[in-house]
Parts: C-alpha cells; structure tokens; sequence
C-alpha cells in the first residue's frame, strides 16, 4: 500500500503567501509553519514529524524550507528516511529513500551548503544596506511596537508585579520585546 503525499511549507513572516512553495502539486495534507528558518521552535514541523509513517513521502518546495543549516538537514533526512519516508525536495529536484549512494549523500551535503551560504549572503547583503542606509539618514529602524503611552503603560504594570507573560500576550508583543521596553533607558 503506498503512503500519503504530505507538504510541509515554511515561511519566515505571517504575510508571506504560502501558495506558491507547493502550487500544483498533489498532496494529501499539508503543514504549514509561519516562523523563521533559524527558529527551533516550528510547531507544525513537530506535528509532521509526529504524523507521518513509513510509506509517506514528504514534499517540500526547497531544502531552506525544511531545515535551518546543513546539520539540521542532515539530521531530518536522516530521521525521516530511517523512519521509511521519502523525501522530495521540488526546486532541487532531489529525491531521498534511505538507500542512498554516497553520490546521493553528497547531494544533499553540496546543496544544503549551498541554501546555508546563500542564506549567509543575504543577511550579509541586509546587515551592509542597513548600515549605507543609516549612513545616508534613511534608516530609522524598525516601527516602535507600542506607543509611548502604551509603553508607560506596560512599565507601571510590570512595576506594580505584573505577570509579564500575561503582559505580553495583552500588548501583542513577545516577551523579548517587552524585555526591551522595561530596560533602564528605553
């Protein structure tokens, strides 16, 4: 009996469109993460894991997609093929079974290097724009999250003992972000 076709599709912002990672190809269910590739914590690529069986096969657009380096991708391809599940990856036209030649295996090492470095160049290319552009005075940063008002608002309630994960889930922001605003200065 063959196995289900499942997706996973990854995108780093929540208004990212998702459609295009899988457009057309035919799968039985997809999980769909809205998270940064170097975040560890990807709830829906947990889920997969927990789902898929031997038998499946697992699509995904693009090795960047499924994994945030090349260890990490080593590590899923590894687990998910010792489990019986095949892997596509679409962009890469690479297929993995678990009965890989090392040819095979040097595949998927060339090119998770190659979406590892290219990732790198990006950030690299951001952080030298960022900094020609905060040169030229047209950088100002990223919007504030909270009013100033809002701000005092959070400080006095975190003050008064406030529970700061309530706090942040109320302000809609993270607790790294709260963290931020409740620093001496800020």
């Amino acid at each position: 009996m063959a196995g289900q076709r499942i997706g996973y599709i990854r995108v780093s912002t929540l208004d990212q469109n998702t459609q295009r990672q899988l457009e057309g190809v035919p799968l039985e269910r997809v999980f769909t993460d809205k998270a940064s590739g170097k975040d560890v914590r990807r709830p829906q690529l947990d889920e997969l894991l927990r789902f898929i069986r031997d038998g499946d096969t697992l699509v995904v657009h693009s090795m960047d997609r499924l994994a945030r380096n090349l260890d990490d991708l080593r590590s899923l391809v590894q687990a998910l093929t010792r489990k019986g599940v095949r892997v596509e990856f679409v962009k890469e036209q690479l297929v993995f079974t678990g009965e890989e030649s090392p040819l095979a295996n040097l595949m998927l090492s060339v090119m998770g290097a190659f979406a590892e470095f290219e990732r790198a160049l990006i950030g690299e290319r951001q952080r030298e724009g960022i900094t020609l552009a905060k040169a030229r005075g047209a950088y100002r940063g990223r919007k504030k999250a909270l009013s100033a008002e809002r701000a005092r608002e959070l400080r006095v309630r975190a003050g008064a003992g406030e529970q700061k994960t309530g706090l942040a889930l109320e302000f809609g922001i993270s607790r790294e972000t709260l963290y931020q605003y409740l620093k001496p200065g800020s």
